[in-house]
């Protein structure tokens, strides 16, 4: 991308005030402000801004127009192994939350569990629940699906969301967690870009007749690429699918009404704890020692670079943060 104007720095404190302060600007109770905030924050933290504090902005804007309206969040079904969330048109990180927590719950009881999160938008890090699920020693599977933004590979119209799916393992040192969006640039960071005035790269979207577009917002009206080609496509189609066992449609429309899938179970099912925690680490070291290419750096295993960030941030005391989206929000907090 290109243009945009300069950033600042702040300390992790203050990143998490004013998203703290700006969510209960828009209607958030403190302990709903302070679960979104960790949310948002983990992402800062993780390097992955355009889910930080700009989206906080995204978020009461949302929140604050007069045709937006919630429910508390209620459970619409319930068995030991399983449970459906009622998101109420509540924002996802704290719809996800909740869903996670019984998920593990349940897991934890049972040995496996899976629930639903329906009616929700913006559920955020899918590897924030996988990480919370690998500290209580459980294996995930987690899956968004989203409004049509996203064109399938040969199209130029959106037919599924940016469809993040995640995968957690439990480890006897950091956990092995996977998480990636099926889209070729992600709907957070196309707002990110028109809030900036930057232009998208080469080859990641279509505009409303379907031609090529750098612009973030004709991207916005047309459709984003799929990641992967055919491939990614259709992993796409699945999350979409898997999303949709939330009661809710396969095709989720404007940008509101979608359903989250976790998946989650005990290792110890069919063999040691311990013994599946270590295996997990031997098989990350083995991958960390693979021979790199020619000039290359050395090989990582998913979540090693997201792991790394948040120390380092969280040494250094520092987030961040573009001039624009903080002037905004330190107006909101204010």
């Amino acid at each position: 991308m290109c243009g945009g104007g300069p950033n600042m720095k702040v300390t992790v404190s203050e990143a998490r005030r004013l998203v703290n302060q700006t969510m209960q600007a828009c209607g958030h109770d403190a302990v709903e402000s302070a679960a979104i905030a960790d949310h948002l924050i983990d992402c800062e933290l993780r390097g992955l801004s355009y889910g930080g504090l700009p989206r906080a902005l995204s978020v009461y804007e949302r929140t604050t127009k007069s045709s937006y309206s919630r429910k508390p969040i209620t459970l619409s079904h319930e068995t030991p192994l399983s449970a459906l969330v009622d998101g109420g048109n509540t924002i996802g990180y704290l719809v996800g939350l909740r869903a996670a927590e019984i998920a593990i719950e349940k897991a934890s009881e049972h040995g496996m569990s899976v629930v639903g999160a329906r009616d929700t938008w913006h559920t955020g890090m899918l590897s924030y629940y996988a990480e919370m699920a690998a500290k209580q020693d459980l294996v995930s599977m987690i899956a968004s699906n989203a409004s049509p933004n996203v064109a399938p590979h040969g199209g130029t119209e959106g037919r599924f969301g940016t469809n993040p799916v995640s995968f957690g393992f439990p480890s006897t040192d950091d956990p092995v967690i996977w998480d990636i969006g099926t889209s070729a640039i992600m709907h957070g960071e196309v707002v990110l870009a028109g809030r900036l005035g930057q232009e998208l790269p080469d080859g990641v979207a279509f505009d409303l007749e379907g031609h090529p577009t750098r612009s973030p917002d004709q991207a916005l009206q047309g459709a984003i690429a799929a990641w992967g080609g055919h491939k990614g496509s259709g992993l796409a189609i699945a999350v979409q699918l898997l999303g949709a066992m939330c009661a809710v449609p396969a095709m989720p429309k404007d940008m509101f009404g979608y359903g989250c899938l976790f998946v989650m179970m005990r290792p110890d099912l069919l063999m040691s704890m311990e013994a599946y925690k270590a295996e997990v680490a031997g098989y990350a070291a083995d991958i960390r020692s693979t021979r790199p290419v020619e000039g290359g750096s050395p090989v990582r295993m998913p979540f090693d670079r997201s792991a790394a960030e948040r120390r380092r941030r969280l040494t250094e005391d520092s987030i961040e943060v573009p001039d624009l989206v903080h002037v905004r929000l330190v107006e909101i907090a204010g």
